[in-house]
């Protein structure tokens, strides 16, 4: 009897024993506060358990090139739609198929070949002086370019992939001589030379240096959590029905399945359980970011900003034609 209970009891421990052995290792180009209360809620709900490994999403690919198929890593996570075109260009990520993803990823935010999904959304859009500005007077990412604006711009360096991805979406949507043609003029209308980042911009803003400038939006979402009573304002520019106005320019965080993943079908899980509710609302609140499943509510504070209409062009061209908006940038002096 004694011998027939401890057969029951390690048949029924079986399974759970199997999952808890599972294992799922991501190399994230997101911190680690951003990413491990995901990771831990995942591993609480199916008993898999998430090795991560964070870094830089440079290095991170080169160590996905040189470990080749020894590498532990099953999915590659990292931000901007530039970043993960090249993982998918240098052949790091294999292509999946998951009607979860398609269903909860909308077409514009993911590889067409469905090497890899947007899991958050940013937009890039303008941020104002609320004493100097009125929101009237802006309109769109082009109009920036208009001598109006003389003296009255700042901006973000062109090194960072964020103004890289931008422009190369302009060019997908302008045609690379009218795309040269606006950032030239931004070039004209800069205030002072550009920033190290998104935040030292929005503060340059508050304090009158400049008027208005272009930034992701969960840098004001942060920046305002801290300083509350900063003269500035998000505006959502290209929003004009009536003259067909694109959109406002967005990119993703995102992620894939490496191209040696020692576990794809787990990976594919645990990425289907990040487009899913539950994931989708810590994944965007956690960095003020919008879900990319549709279905998902923003956090409170995102929400409170308003809604806007995306630019729908696939984010995938952030890095079929990065290198022509790094070229575009350096000849009109865009530092």
């Amino acid at each position: 009897m004694k011998l027939l209970s401890l057969i029951c009891a390690v048949a029924l421990a079986t399974p759970a024993l199997s999952a808890l052995a599972e294992e799922v290792v991501v190399y994230s180009a997101r911190n680690e506060q951003l990413i491990k209360p995901l990771f831990d809620t995942y591993t609480r709900d199916t008993g898999v358990q998430i090795k991560f490994i964070t870094g830089g999403e440079g290095p991170l690919m080169e160590r996905l090139k040189a470990e080749g198929q020894n590498t532990p890593a099953d999915i590659l996570l990292t931000v901007d739609a530039g970043n993960l075109w090249q993982a998918a260009h240098e052949g790091l990520l294999r292509p999946i198929q998951s009607k979860t993803l398609q269903e909860n990823v909308p077409p514009h935010l993911r590889d067409p070949g469905n090497e890899w999904f947007g899991l958050s959304v940013r937009a890039r859009t303008l941020v104002y002086n609320t004493t100097k500005v009125k929101p009237a007077d802006l309109s769109t990412y082009e109009d920036l370019a208009d001598p109006k604006w003389k003296g009255r711009l700042c901006l973000r360096t062109s090194k960072k992939v964020y103004n890289q991805s931008l422009v190369a979406m302009m060019i997908t949507e302008h045609g690379e001589p009218k795309a040269q043609s606006i950032v030239k003029g931004w070039v004209s209308n800069l205030a002072t030379a550009p920033f190290p980042d998104d935040t030292k911009a929005i503060e340059a803003v508050a304090n009158g240096q400049c008027d208005v400038t272009l930034v992701n939006t969960y840098y004001f979402g942060r920046l305002m959590e801290k300083s509350p009573n900063l003269p500035v304002a998000i505006f959502w520019p290209n929003q004009n029905q009536a003259n067909k106005d694109a959109g406002v320019h967005v990119n993703v965080s995102g992620a894939g399945v490496t191209h040696h993943a020692k576990n794809p079908a787990g990976a594919q899980k645990l990425l289907e359980w990040l487009s899913s509710d539950k994931a989708q609302n810590l994944f965007a609140d956690n960095n003020l970011e919008y879900p990319v499943n549709p279905k998902v509510k923003p956090d409170q504070t995102v929400a409170a900003w308003g809604s806007f209409k995306q630019n729908l062009i696939n984010v995938k061209e952030a890095g079929s034609l990065q290198a022509q908006a790094v070229k575009l940038m350096d000849r009109v002096g865009y530092k």
